[in-house]
């Protein structure tokens, strides 16, 4: 059963007007963790009600990174994402953060989380989803292969299958056209065997 679209909430933490896009469609970074990218989507549990998952996925290798399921699409959920990015890669190098133009992305607390971790912010065109397309892609096929076949109730349930899609399967499964044919873990797997 097809469900309405929720209406987002603006964040009133903060903005700025540094609103660059520094990404350029330029989706083929030559190593990882030189490009991650981010957004939520949406998920019903019920009778209007939504949950909302938000991903980091890197441009690399087109791994989802990390991944947060909320009830709230707010900063913090946002920078809780990025904060499991940061601890599982441990970039060591600058590197670039693209999303499109949310308030929480822009809020004045993200915008710091990025700073002191030397990631340089850089956003899509206002209603462009095409400078965002491979996060777009992902939620494309992610709601068309998993969440659309089922029905959620809980925060939980919709944890579970997205714990199930994106470690389980995603990344380790699905390839890539963009990867030469490989998966994800496949591409930095044998990246790294190549360093």
């Amino acid at each position: 059963m097809a469900t309405n679209k929720p209406h987002w909430k603006s964040d009133k933490t903060g903005t700025t007007s540094m609103n660059v896009n520094h990404l350029k469609q330029q989706f083929n970074p030559d190593k990882p963790n030189q490009v991650w990218t981010t957004d939520f989507t949406y998920i019903s549990i019920g009778n209007k009600k939504f949950v909302y998952l938000c991903i980091v996925l890197d441009l690399f290798s087109r791994k989802v990174i990390a991944w947060k399921v909320g009830n709230h699409i707010d900063t913090q959920l946002a920078m809780n994402t990025v904060k499991q990015a940061l601890e599982r890669r441990k970039p060591k190098a600058a590197l670039i953060f693209h999303s499109d133009q949310g308030s929480q992305f822009k809020a004045k607390d993200f915008r710091k989380l990025l700073d002191e971790n030397n990631m340089l912010a850089s956003y899509s065109k206002p209603g462009y989803p095409y400078d965002n397309a491979v996060t777009e892609v992902f939620f494309k096929y992610f709601k068309q292969n998993e969440i659309n076949r089922k029905s959620f109730h809980s925060l939980q349930e919709v944890k579970l299958s997205c714990l199930e899609y994106i470690e389980a399967f995603y990344n380790n499964y699905s390839p890539h056209s963009a990867n030469n044919g490989l998966t994800p873990n496949q591409k930095e797997k044998l990246y790294f065997q190549k360093i």
